[in-house]
């Protein structure tokens, strides 16, 4: 045998192994017509009770359809609008370092309140989208260390306070 017959037969061979790798090691198999992508609901998208027979940690089996499917491109967050409002508010006076609307965290940098003489940096987490106090964690620290009980809860009361307020003026309209 010639040795391109081979390297034809080999990258012949090569290219079915790689298209084989491609159905995964799933023994469940679903009598699916090749074609555009299962829609859910549809006669060849998986039952309830099919899925109850995965074995643990196996997933639904996938198709190569399944890379041009649009994803969910709605993002749901969980935090509430009024507690994150009211927070840059009452915390306007701190340079803001870092903001992320989907975890519920604030970060800011070291600023001084107006009429006050020490300077404090902030980190707030919203974990919850409830109107409520338990939603709302503060952490403040000076220069010298972490801020004292006190002006923590003074700052949290006041952070509720302007959240109520603003729910109040929202509701109004």
């Amino acid at each position: 045998m010639k040795i391109t017959t081979y390297l034809k037969y080999s990258g012949v061979l090569a290219l079915t192994a790689a298209l084989a790798a491609c159905g995964g090691s799933s023994t469940q198999t679903t009598s699916a017509p090749a074609g555009p992508p299962a829609r859910p609901g549809s006669a060849i998208d998986l039952d309830s009770d099919q899925r109850r027979n995965l074995e643990p940690g196996q997933s639904e089996p996938t198709t190569v359809w399944d890379a041009f499917r649009r994803g969910n491109t709605e993002v749901e967050v969980a935090v509430n609008k009024y507690l994150w409002s009211a927070t840059l508010e009452i915390l306007e006076f701190l340079p803001v370092e870092s903001v992320d609307p989907f975890t519920g965290v604030i970060i800011t940098g070291y600023g001084t309140p107006p009429g006050g003489g020490r300077a404090y940096r902030a980190t707030v987490l919203i974990d919850d989208p409830a109107l409520d106090a338990r939603s709302l964690n503060v952490s403040l620290q000076t220069r010298n260390g972490p801020a004292s009980a006190a002006t923590i809860r003074a700052v949290e009361d006041a952070i509720l306070t302007r959240a109520r307020q603003i729910r109040n003026l929202d509701a109004s309209f």
